[in-house]
């Protein structure tokens, strides 16, 4: 996907690239020159294994809840809540109680994820 960052453009989560992640865990795309939508679909049970980039993140729980790890210090994130990840903090994430859906936001976009 290339966009022109002077276009507004309107996406339907079902128009966007998406991305395994890992085992129940998907991602719908998009990004301009500067920033990086990705919708984050957890299956029951579904795992971020712990890594690093870069990349400042942040994001929003929109439904279900997950256990997020960042810097070795774990919380329970419910819909509605919102997080703040700094490049190059490790972290991880996995749903709780079954299918959980979030949005995060990646500055600048991560390349790894165009692909």
């Amino acid at each position: 996907m290339s966009q022109n960052p002077a276009q507004a453009v309107l996406f339907c989560e079902g128009d966007l690239f998406t991305k395994h992640l890992s085992e129940g865990v998907t991602v719908g795309l998009a990004w301009g020159e500067k920033i990086m939508l990705s919708m984050v679909r957890f299956e029951p049970g579904g795992a971020v294994p712990e890594h690093a980039h870069p990349h400042e993140q942040a994001g929003i729980c929109l439904e279900g809840q997950f256990e997020l790890t960042v810097d070795g210090q774990t919380r329970v994130v419910q819909p509605g809540q919102m997080y703040l990840i700094p490049g190059g903090a490790p972290h991880a994430a996995r749903a709780l109680n079954g299918a959980c859906r979030t949005l995060d936001i990646f500055a600048p976009p991560r390349e790894e994820y165009k692909s």
